[in-house]
């Protein structure tokens, strides 16, 4: 049996394919009320740690840190999501006003400052990894709609692809400077995209792929990069070759791979994943998930792979459901 690991060396592990003591497993999921400042989403990220004891952690950043620099307004109400009050790419010309952002500056500033206390507080004890979206996906929530962003992207090719050299370059910079911050590593996440139900196969490696691996190659070397696919149907077959540590997606979701079937296509990397992370995680009964859980030991074995979230949980899901997850691991 294998003896008692740290965090880092089960990660580490998990991510070699070596033998663990345990899964890793981590839960992530918004502050939303605590996100407006870096000291209090520094301390809602610790905190949570701190409760559950999680082997990593992935940061949950501000909902629309990554547009609010470029003109983006959102409005919060209480602990609840926030909603756009207004976007700065209205028509097709807006996209060449982008100008590469100082990410010393404004809400870019703000989270890299975030991830300090976070590096504080942890000490070198937990891996943590924040949330950096794809060119394209940060692109679209500088439109009012997902809509809207698709018929530039079609039909005015040219000035989206200037604005995503922009954003581009700002991420590059913002991410070399969370890695400079502390961070293992990046949660890639391609939100909207990178899922039939959005675009193609063809579309995707077209308009989204050269700016994905642009900024990825242009990283320095980093132990946990995570690719976050999104949604339904998504591209994980298509995106298995890129340069991360580790994949993770919905593998409950609807024209998905399971996690088995995930680890097949990814080969060698890790894969993370496997729970509920929408309203079913709040209404089931904690013992279900904990038969849940052992049904993916079953299935998985206990290396090459993660316990998680499949995407970011409701903030209302019970205490008790979580503390369920944590427990099941071991046994």
């Amino acid at each position: 049996m294998t003896e008692k690991m740290t965090h880092w060396e089960r990660v580490r592990a998990a991510l070699k394919g070596d033998n663990v003591d345990r899964v890793p497993v981590s839960m992530w999921r918004h502050f939303y009320s605590m996100e407006t400042s870096a000291q209090t989403l520094a301390e809602a990220m610790l905190g949570f740690q701190n409760q559950f004891d999680w082997d990593f952690m992935k940061v949950n950043p501000r909902a629309y840190y990554h547009v609010e620099d470029w003109g983006v307004r959102i409005q919060y109400t209480g602990d609840n999501s926030p909603h756009v009050v207004t976007v700065p790419v209205k028509t097709p010309g807006d996209w060449l006003k982008l100008k590469v952002l100082d990410v010393n500056k404004g809400i870019l500033r703000e989270h890299l400052l975030a991830l300090e206390l976070i590096s504080r507080g942890l000490k070198g004890g937990v891996p943590f990894i924040m949330t950096v979206f794809t060119p394209l996906s940060i692109a679209s929530r500088l439109t009012a709609s997902e809509e809207i962003f698709l018929n530039h992207l079609r039909e005015h090719t040219s000035e989206v692809n200037q604005a995503l050299e922009v954003i581009t370059d700002t991420f590059i910079s913002f991410s070399k400077a969370c890695l400079e911050r502390g961070a293992s590593g990046l949660f890639y996440a391609t939100t909207s995209w990178a899922t039939t139900d959005s675009l193609t196969e063809e579309e995707y490696r077209k308009y989204a792929m050269p700016s994905d691996l642009k900024l990825l190659s242009a990283l320095p070397p980093a132990e946990f990069h995570v690719l976050h696919v999104c949604r339904n149907n998504n591209m994980l077959a298509l995106l298995k070759d890129y340069p991360v540590h580790a994949f993770n997606w919905d593998a409950l979701g609807a024209g998905n791979p399971s996690l088995a079937e995930g680890k097949k296509i990814v080969g060698d990397r890790a894969v993370i994943g496997g729970l509920a992370h929408d309203r079913a995680l709040v209404s089931v009964a904690p013992e279900k998930l904990a038969a849940q859980v052992k049904a993916l030991y079953a299935t998985m074995g206990d290396t090459g792979w993660m316990l998680g979230p499949g995407c970011t949980f409701p903030p209302d899901t019970p205490e008790e459901n979580l503390r369920a997850i944590r427990d099941a691991v071991v046994f």
